[in-house]
């Protein structure tokens, strides 16, 4: 279920110059809440997938922000699955 925060969070993925100061706990909830499986690869690494489209990715330590590269990789993996704000 997508909630205000939920489109919130999207509108900032879009947003550009890309943002990297986004916390990843917000990308992640928002992925779930579409519907995104993820799957802890063993340390930081996980793996975000939806509709057989895969999003390789390691959660940011010791600082949550998201990083600008995460921003635009999430990004591309949401235009695979035609997801726009």
């Amino acid at each position: 279920m997508v909630n205000s925060k939920h489109k919130k969070t999207l509108l900032l993925i879009y947003k550009d110059p890309l943002q990297g100061s986004i916390p990843w706990d917000q990308i992640e909830s928002f992925l779930i809440a579409i519907g995104c499986t993820v799957v802890s690869s063993g340390g930081s690494a996980i793996t975000i997938e939806m509709n057989s489209i895969r999003l390789n990715v390691h959660r940011p330590h010791p600082n949550r922000d998201s990083l600008r590269y995460r921003v635009k990789s999430v990004r591309d993996f949401l235009d695979k699955l035609e997801i726009k704000p």
